[in-house]
């Protein structure tokens, strides 16, 4: 191992049509992983549309952005009500990446809170389409970025979990979800669902 103090020159390079720092022919994992990150940032930083493309505070966000994200939302919302399950999908699918790619200074919280709306609004239009499996998934994730205030999140992954038959692990999480929604109505029915099945003998 070499020590902190020693230097090491690398030959690095840079293109100049892709505007990226190229790594040497057999770079360690560490330099690969550092330069993909420089090269996303400045990538980053050429997109800001501002006069002196330098990031803007971290406080203000784009709105044609934000702008964007919304009227992509709405369009799944109206094909979802409109009984278009899969283009709901595909909407909310599109609204979903351009969350996820916002530029990093702006705020990880707004971030989270459109990401994990959107993804429960995946899970409903995966659930209207007998999908369970897709729609625990992303019902789950969307728990995963919004545990309180998150109720629709925590039912859907329950009803898709008793709609598959792991109605153990519909059991389980509906009592964490009732941790963090006590009074949550459509989760204690379906608490007495999933009980009413296991006293059954369901599976």
């Amino acid at each position: 191992m070499e020590s902190p103090d020693t230097f090491t020159l690398l030959p690095l390079t840079l293109d100049p049509k892709l505007e990226t720092i190229l790594p040497p022919q057999n770079p360690n994992n560490a330099l690969a992983t550092e330069l993909a990150a420089l090269n996303a940032l400045h990538k980053s930083l050429r997109a800001v549309e501002t006069p002196t493309k330098t990031p803007p505070p971290p406080i203000p966000v784009n709105p044609k952005r934000s702008a964007q994200i919304g009227k992509l939302r709405e369009s799944g919302n109206a094909s979802f009500r409109k009984a278009e399950h899969s283009d709901a999908v595909r909407m909310y699918s599109l609204a979903i990446d351009m969350a996820l790619t916002r530029p990093p200074w702006e705020p990880s919280g707004l971030v989270r809170e459109e990401v994990s709306g959107l993804l429960s609004n995946r899970a409903q239009a995966h659930m209207a389409q007998q999908n369970w499996a897709e729609g625990a998934v992303d019902a789950e994730a969307s728990v995963e970025m919004k545990k309180v205030g998150n109720a629709k999140g925590w039912w859907r992954r329950g009803k898709c979990l008793v709609e598959m038959g792991r109605l153990e692990e519909a059991a389980q999480w509906v009592k964490e979800g009732l941790e963090f929604e006590a009074t949550e109505k459509d989760l204690v029915e379906l608490r007495e669902v999933i009980e009413k099945r296991k006293s059954a003998g369901g599976v």
